[in-house]
């Protein structure tokens, strides 16, 4: 697993989903972390306060991907991810939705033809 920085991260984060648009996923996982061992935060959790960063992970199966955002970098970080995935979202399907008011007339329309078979 290799860290990385932000920018070159989501350079390589785009050129996974680049690779992966005919056939394959990406998957992306974001995590809470302090980024100190475990006696280190001992030792602060009797002092002070740990700032906490987000550790992501990105994967295609072959090659990971990480890096850790501070809650300064977090907003920048967070608008280009979103550019990121807007771009390259491109092949899911439109959800198809029902009119709920179709829906609750065909409901009713059902429910009356049951009650007349029954009697």
């Amino acid at each position: 697993m290799v860290l990385l920085q932000l920018d070159p991260f989501l350079n390589e984060l785009t050129s996974m989903f680049e690779h992966t648009i005919e056939k394959g996923s990406v998957w992306v996982t974001l995590k809470r972390s302090s980024l100190k061992s475990k006696v280190q935060t001992n030792k602060m959790a009797s002092g002070g306060e740990t700032e906490y960063r987000c550790h992501i992970r990105a994967t295609d199966g072959k090659k990971t991907i990480s890096t850790s955002v501070g809650a300064k970098d977090h907003q920048r970080f967070q608008a280009s991810y979103t550019t990121i995935l807007k771009a390259h979202m491109t092949a899911l399907k439109k959800r198809e939705r029902k009119d709920k008011k179709k829906a609750a007339e065909n409901d009713k329309k059902e429910g009356v033809a049951k009650m007349h078979k029954r009697a």
